[in-house]
């Protein structure tokens, strides 16, 4: 277990706690700052999609499709199911000639309620184009019908996509590929399991990707680029990870990941980051989140402002009556250890 990160207040008194870790690394592998176990083992889930998203950009599958940066960038997304990210995929798909049904991620409510609504409203029910993981299964498929690999089982960890895809994490996380585990991901494909010290250090080498491979380097860029001018693709309206990027404009990537895993580049400072709650409530991850950035001086008054709404949430009641509010109480402890890089 980790340390208490963030308090959970009603009144004046504390009612709960989020304990968990969280560490910052640059892209050489230096570990800067940490506090609780930065060691652990942690799946990395949805965190890991800008990495995912790498061969379909190698391969030419991109390319050859003529995929926008609106795109890619779903491809890398935890939507919520609004009508933008389902008209996104839905042309990817339609692109390389794909029949929806060939999304093997699948079925949930789409995570914005007035989508649900307006969805349940024309006569229609919830479909795979729908769950969160859609654009990323929509850019393997893609992938492998660019590269002549089979369709129905692009899901499974032997097949060529996902195996392009760990051969890249491992250049990014400086671990073999026997170190690191896998296990199911909630939409069926396979989810990477490492330290969490290596998906920071994976997150500074998206910001700062100079010292990889030459066209792996080209790739993540493109991809961040993506990210950038398209955030509303990567959460939706109102998602933290989508309001950050928003509001940083260029200085910091977020992604979220199930159970209380949140990661962030920042491309400015070559620095990634990676923070895991212990209970995986990400409720604590989003106000630990924005205190490291402040912690690190990366935010600005305007900044501040905007972000407040994460950094101490307010807690209200179903009279919609201030009831208490989240608050971070960590301090980032400095360091100057190495990473061994694989």
């Amino acid at each position: 277990m980790g340390e208490v990160l963030v308090h959970v207040i009603r009144g004046d008194a504390m009612e709960s706690s989020h304990s968990g870790s969280a560490v910052v690394v640059d892209a050489g592998g230096r570990v800067l700052y940490e506090i609780g176990e930065p060691h652990q083992p942690v799946y990395s889930r949805s965190c890991m999609k800008p990495v995912q998203a790498i061969p379909m950009i190698l391969t030419g599958t991109a390319d050859r499709y003529e995929l926008t940066d609106r795109e890619i960038a779903v491809c890398c997304a935890s939507h919520n199911g609004e009508p933008m990210h389902i008209e996104t995929v839905t042309g990817m798909m339609t692109k390389a000639g794909l029949d929806l049904d060939r999304l093997h991620c699948g079925v949930h409510a789409p995570y914005s309620v007035e989508a649900y609504e307006q969805l349940l409203l024309s006569g229609h029910t919830p479909e795979p184009v729908h769950n969160n993981c859609s654009g990323k299964h929509a850019g393997m498929l893609l992938t492998a019908r660019n590269t002549d690999a089979d369709l129905s089982s692009y899901t499974h960890p032997d097949h060529e996509v996902q195996q392009s895809i760990m051969k890249q994490l491992s250049m990014l996380s400086g671990l073999q590929e026997s170190e690191i585990p896998t296990g199911l991901d909630g939409c069926g494909l396979p989810t990477h399991l490492l330290p969490l010290e290596h998906l920071a250090l994976v997150f500074a080498r998206l910001a700062a990707p100079d010292s990889m491979p030459a066209d792996t380097a080209q790739a993540i860029k493109r991809i961040v680029h993506a990210m950038f001018e398209h955030p509303e693709m990567i959460g939706g309206t109102d998602e933290f990870d989508t309001v950050l990027m928003q509001q940083m404009k260029g200085r910091v990537i977020g992604k979220v990941g199930a159970e209380g895993v949140f990661c962030m580049a920042l491309p400015e400072r070559g620095l990634g980051i990676a923070i895991k709650i212990d209970d995986g409530n990400r409720r604590g991850a989003y106000p630990a989140a924005v205190e490291i950035l402040e912690q690190l001086g990366i935010l600005e008054a305007e900044d501040r402002a905007v972000l407040h709404e994460f950094h101490k949430p307010v807690q209200k009641n179903h009279r919609e009556e201030e009831a208490g509010r989240l608050v971070p109480v960590f301090q980032l402890k400095p360091s100057n250890r190495m990473l061994q890089d694989g």
